[in-house]
């Protein structure tokens, strides 16, 4: 199924630009053509591409898939551990390990039940993607979040391997809000960890008394969006933030990102944020209102060069794809695409034909191919 996008451009120039962009002006508009790869999926969360073109995507309610090349779901995965699915949580992300064409393995994160509660976890496997149905195998539970907490929101989770072997990996603040400045804890954090679980040396917290040596950087609220920049290899993410103050970040060893003292958003009861504080990091870019980011994907390839070094950005309430147009670390430029399917975007991938593909998160969702307009 084929139609084409005229994706409008509805961001406002900001009358005044803070040290840090607050606004952008409008990108020039796109036009797209989006094609549906898969559908019948129920919530997608995360979806990876195998080396032989097919697609390994995650179900929220437990269930991981293969899609082929043709369209076709699998039979649901087996060996995938029992997952905590009630409100945000669930399966979540996945990811390749770096040596996936030898070794086979992939991580993923879920929400596991626990006798006092459930908090993330990341798992690795080797999936056997050649058997019917597939099959996980040599299933390890390598990192659990800690501590468990009984709720059911906030869970992150994002996980992006490094060409070293490392993993980073996003999680919520389990709807806590103070605990995310509290270093004895996991929550409102991002965790750097072997592909093995272990703790590298070189982690910033490594044998300070009383924090958790996992963690790379703290003061988040619940990232659902993480890549590695493609020509820094520094980790870039898009954090929720509560009425307004989503945040795009470059996420640096040891930094405190400030939630829940500061924000550009608001509090539920209304209440005001500030949104400097000496020794908190500052926002690359922001939206408010917010757009409720998931999934995020820099595009490098050669197929579209006017999106060459752009950041594409997933929208779940604002219910779009942002592309971000980007002079290092700055945003110059904002455009909205898939506007006029008005699907919840839950992931955003480059596949390896140049295409943008994104998840659509909704009890029929798809998987979606988008590309400039004349260009297939």
């Amino acid at each position: 199924m084929r139609f084409l996008i005229a994706a409008a451009a509805l961001i406002a120039v900001s009358e005044t630009s803070l040290a840090n962009q607050t606004r952008a002006p409008a990108a020039p508009t796109s036009q797209v053509t989006v094609q549906t790869v898969a559908e019948g999926l129920d919530h997608p969360w995360g979806f990876e591409f195998l080396p032989d073109g097919r697609i390994l995507v995650t179900e929220r309610d437990g269930r991981m898939r293969i899609v082929s090349t043709d369209g076709r779901l699998s039979q649901p995965v087996a060996g995938v551990p029992e997952v905590f699915a009630q409100g945000q949580g669930g399966l979540l992300d996945v990811a390749l390990a770096p040596d996936f064409e030898t070794s086979g393995t992939i991580y993923f994160s879920f929400s596991e039940p626990r006798r006092d509660g459930n908090g993330t976890a990341v798992a690795r496997a080797r999936l056997n993607a050649d058997v019917s149905p597939p099959r996980l195998e040599d299933v390890q539970v390598i990192f659990h979040q800690q501590p468990s907490y009984d709720g059911n929101v906030h869970f992150g989770s994002r996980i992006v391997p490094t060409p070293d072997g490392k993993l980073f990996v996003t999680l919520g603040e389990r709807f806590q809000m103070r605990y995310a400045q509290d270093l004895s804890r996991h929550w409102g954090k991002v965790v750097r960890i072997n592909g093995d679980g272990s703790v590298p040396d070189d982690n910033p917290f490594v044998g300070r008394e009383g924090a958790r040596s996992e963690i790379w950087s703290y003061g988040h609220r619940n990232p659902q969006a993480a890549a590695l920049h493609p020509e820094t290899g520094e980790l870039w993410i898009v954090d929720h933030g509560p009425r307004g103050g989503d945040e795009v970040n470059v996420v640096r060893k040891g930094l405190n990102y400030g939630w829940p003292v500061i924000n550009y958003g608001r509090h539920y009861t209304g209440e005001e944020i500030p949104k400097r504080r000496e020794g908190m990091e500052q926002p690359l870019y922001y939206w408010d209102p917010s757009i409720a980011p998931s999934g995020m994907a820099f595009y490098t390839a050669d197929r579209a060069p006017q999106w060459r070094g752009n950041l594409f950005v997933g929208a779940l309430a604002g219910r779009h794809l942002a592309r971000l147009v980007l002079d290092g670390e700055q945003v110059t430029a904002e455009e909205r695409l898939l506007t006029d399917l008005n699907q919840r975007i839950r992931d955003v991938k480059q596949g390896p034909d140049g295409a943008i593909y994104v998840a659509t998160d909704s009890a029929r969702g798809r998987i979606l191919r988008v590309t400039p307009r004349n260009q297939d």
